[in-house]
């Protein structure tokens, strides 16, 4: 039976994009794996096989690993909601580091300060005000953005190093713990609630950090893919991206657009540093200089998502299971080190699905014009 024209010119279409789009993203993965174990050949050959085993099964192979997985993807899935979210409105937020870390002070305020408040009341104040310091630190890029022109890599790459200081200075005036070094532990009230995932993804005594944070960063995802493919207020964010002029034409407000769309990005990486402090595991905002590490491995979780919020639920899931693979792997004789190594060339190369996708439209659009 043959399907009416208008249908037909469609499926095809849309099918070669769905499979070009899951193609890059495998052949990312194939290749930084590839790569990894390249670099394990050099390093240890003897061992090479077994580590690389290790960095394909750990994540499996008891519950209370499955449950690390869970747990370091939920703060990454955040940030990559952020960067990517900002991707689909045409603009690059690298300045998710300074707004994680900036949340993550604002939860860790109010879950030390605060410890008046009651029951679930606690975790989620603590969590609100995450979000909105995030959305302030994210909404100044924003504005010098959308008053000033200025470029919003240079104006988050400078929001970045701005809010790591200041979360420094911060801590030690408010909730330090000079022993350590590092930010006073919440009050047990603000944690988020285990819901009883602790004992379920557990070996024997070891029990994993996992919590009811993936939920809340799962929910997110969906309610962003929500906003940008099924309502106005999305595709007039998007009609920005796109083109400028073409939306101000269309009597949309892109200057409003652009601002709103750093402070969503903003509030989403800083509910990232709140969920990953609020854990549960005892984590605490050390003062060094070092920017956090979640705010930019945001940027390939995104890229391996191809900037869908969806996509980017999965990629962050890939990218906690292979660092958790790679802990595992020290059992074979690997320093630390290249662990590190390891992680980084695979979370580089997951920016090649772009690439693939690119070649893949290029080449689509060059035989549509032989047609």
């Amino acid at each position: 039976m043959k399907l009416p024209d208008f249908i037909s010119s469609k499926r095809p279409a849309l099918l070669t994009d769905s499979v070009v789009e899951a193609f890059s993203s495998v052949t990312a993965i194939i290749v930084g794996l590839l790569a990894g174990l390249i670099i394990l050949f050099l390093t240890n050959a003897h061992q090479a096989v077994y580590g690389f085993i290790a960095i394909l099964t750990s994540g499996f192979s008891d519950l209370n690993n499955f449950g690390q997985v869970l747990y370091f993807a939920t703060p990454i899935i955040m940030t990559g909601l952020s960067v990517g979210f900002s991707a689909r409105t045409g603009l690059f937020n690298i300045g998710a580091a300074g707004q994680f870390i900036t949340g993550a002070y604002a939860a860790i305020l109010v879950g030390v300060r605060c410890d008046f408040l009651p029951g679930h009341l606690h975790w989620i104040t603590a969590l609100l005000a995450a979000i909105i310091a995030g959305a302030i630190w994210g909404a100044v890029p924003g504005i010098f953005k959308a008053l000033l022109n200025v470029n919003e890599v240079i104006s988050c790459i400078m929001t970045n190093y701005i809010g790591m200081y200041l979360v420094n200075f911060l801590v030690t005036k408010t909730v330090y713990n000079s022993l350590h070094n590092q930010s006073m532990r919440v009050a047990s009230s603000a944690n988020l609630p285990k819901l009883g995932m602790d004992q379920i993804f557990r070996d024997g005594f070891r029990t994993s950090s996992v919590n009811s944070g993936i939920f809340i960063a799962i929910i997110f995802a969906i309610i962003i893919f929500f906003i940008l493919e099924k309502t106005s207020f999305g595709y007039e964010l998007k009609a920005c991206g796109f083109n400028r002029d073409a939306a101000r034409y269309a009597g949309i407000n892109e200057k409003r657009s652009i601002i709103i769309s750093m402070i969503i990005a903003g509030a989403l990486a800083g509910l990232g540093g709140a969920l990953l402090y609020l854990g549960g595991a005892g984590r605490s905002i050390n003062v060094v200089d070092i920017l956090a590490q979640e705010g930019f491995n945001g940027i390939p979780v995104a890229l391996l998502g191809l900037n869908n919020p969806i996509g980017i639920i999965f990629s962050g899931l890939l990218i906690a299971y292979l660092n958790v693979g790679g802990f595992n792997m020290q059992l074979f004789d690997y320093p630390p080190q290249i662990i590190d190594i390891i992680i980084a060339v695979i979370i580089y190369f997951s920016a090649f699905a772009l690439i693939v996708k690119n070649l893949f439209s290029s080449i689509k659009k060059r035989k549509r014009g032989e047609l």
